[in-house]
Parts: structure tokens; sequence; C-alpha cells
């Protein structure tokens, strides 16, 4: 007997680390995008997509455990025991306010973000892995409706279809349109709310960080990038006339410079190409540097009591 949605839900939060570990949960869940990316190329595009953009949403979070770690003040006895004390405990309480007021407000709409999406989409990937489009039928509710069953329906006929016709460009497009779906549900459903309640340096933070490389290391696929600042322009977005939490500027940016970007790098795709490389790489759950440098500073600072 197959779960339902809850049990799903509640089954994959166990295979994550606890939200405290913040680095760490988020390369859990780019691990797992790129998993089922492996396992269904063919029909899976929005996990493939989605582990990229998890892996850069990483990028953030890691600077949120690099601010949040040490922000915790000193107190004055501890301050007192030691000259030095004194400019150390100055430059934290700078330290504080200024992480609190213009990064780790907006860094925790991008950390719930993350963790919302995994949430809303990751438990019909498994069903559908487990038990068919009857499995995720049965499974979602009115607000999965309008843009996730349907992408689910569309997968699932472009299989059907490719079961028998293995070159069928119908079936390719139907799954293509499927996945546009699921993340249409994504930035529609998920994200905007988040979005919205985001300051308006936040925001400039999140257009300017918003760069997704699909390159994967290969010197011939330099172009396979999606930078929001270059799409929409420089001046533009540092003036905040358009902002990537703006629906209508991140779909445009989405449908004209995402999706070209990602499709061909997808197209790439075969055995020990450099997208295979990558998505390896992050189904594995290996971190990159940064994510590794602030996993290591996050906990040397609670270590000796700074966080």
């Amino acid at each position: 007997m197959m779960p339902d949605k809850d049990a799903w839900c509640v089954l994959l939060e166990k295979e994550l680390p606890n939200e405290t570990a913040v680095v760490v949960r988020n390369l859990a869940i780019t691990s797992r995008y790129a998993s089922w990316y492996l396992q269904e190329p063919t029909l899976f595009k929005w996990a493939g997509m989605a582990s990229f953009a998890s892996r850069q949403v990483g990028f953030g979070l890691a600077l949120f455990e690099l601010l949040y770690a040490p922000s915790a003040k000193p107190s004055s006895a501890q301050a007192s025991l030691q000259l030095t004390g004194i400019p150390v405990y100055l430059a934290s309480l700078i330290h504080t306010a200024v992480a609190d007021r213009l990064f780790l407000q907006d860094l925790e709409v991008i950390r719930k973000g993350n963790n919302a999406i995994y949430r809303d989409i990751a438990w019909a990937h498994a069903a559908y892995l487990h038990g068919g489009i009857t499995e995720v039928e049965s499974g979602c509710g009115e607000r999965e409706l309008e843009f996730m069953l349907a992408g689910f329906r569309m997968i699932d006929e472009g299989r059907r279809v490719l079961a028998s016709d293995a070159g069928s460009r119908e079936a390719q497009l139907m799954i293509r349109e499927g996945n546009i779906l699921l993340l249409r549900h994504e930035q529609l459903n998920t994200l905007q709310p988040l979005f919205d309640t985001m300051t308006p340096a936040g925001r400039m933070l999140a257009s300017f960080g918003s760069e997704l490389d699909f390159s994967c290391g290969s010197p011939d696929a330099l172009h396979r990038k999606a930078s929001f600042t270059e799409y929409s322009g420089y001046f533009q977005t540092l003036a905040g006339i358009r902002s990537v939490t703006s629906q209508n500027d991140r779909w445009s940016w989405i449908e004209h410079s995402v999706l070209p970007a990602w499709e061909e790098a997808d197209r790439s795709f075969c055995s020990g190409s450099y997208l295979h490389r990558q998505m390896l790489e992050m189904a594995s759950g290996k971190g990159d540097l940064i994510r590794f440098t602030a996993m290591t500073a996050s906990s040397f600072c609670r270590d000796i009591g700074l966080g």
C-alpha cells in the first residue's frame, strides 16, 4: 500500500538533516533533485534544473551560515575580562546589527524558499516513481491541480507515447511543457509569497545573486549561463526597476534565458558528458569549497561559544 501525500512528506523529511543544519540540508536537497534527474533524465527535467537552482541557493545559504554563527553577542562580563575584549565586543555588536538588518532577514526567506519548494514538489516525484500518475493524482489537492497535477499528467502522457515511439517529437514537447508547469507551480504558488516579504535590499541581493551556470565546466558551453542581471540590465537591477523577486520580471528571465540555457545542456546529457558528471557530483552530496568553509566556520564558532 502506497503512502498518501502526508506520509510521503514525512518520509522525505526524515531523509534530510534538521533545518538548523542550513548548508548540509541544502546539499541534501540538491542531491535529491540530481538523483531524480539521473534516474529519469527523459522525464524529470524540472528536477535537473532544480538541482542547479538549489546549488546556487546554497551559496547564499553559506553566507547565511557564516553570518549567523558569530552573531550572538558576548556578555559584558566576558568583554570586561580583558582589554582586547572591548574592541571585539564592539565589533560583534556592529556585525550583529549589520547582519540582522541587511542580511539575515532576507537570507532567511531564501532558506525558507529552498525548503518550501522541496516540501511542495518532492513528494510528487517520489510518488510518481513508486506508483505512477495514479499515486500523484490521489495526493494532489486543489492547490496542486492547475499546474503540478496537470504537469505530471503531461509528463506521463509523454512517457506513454515514447514507450511506443521513442523518437516522438510530440512526446518530447509534452514532457517539456509538463515540466514547465511544475516550474510555474514552484514560482507562482510557492516562491512568490515568500519573495513578497523581502526588503528592498534583499530583493537587490537576490537579483544580483540569481545566476545559473549550466556549462558544468565545459569550455565549449560557457554560454549556458543565465544571469538575471545580464538579462535585465545592470542599471535596471541596481535601481530596483527590475527584480528577480518580481513575478513578471522573474518569469521573463526564466522563459527567455534560463530555459534555453538549461534545455541546451539537457540535450547534451549522456553517459560521461559534462552534465552527467556534474549531476553525479551533486547527487553524491559533495559541497563546494565555499559551503565547506561556511560549515567549518559555523561549527567552530559554535564550539567556542559565539553561536
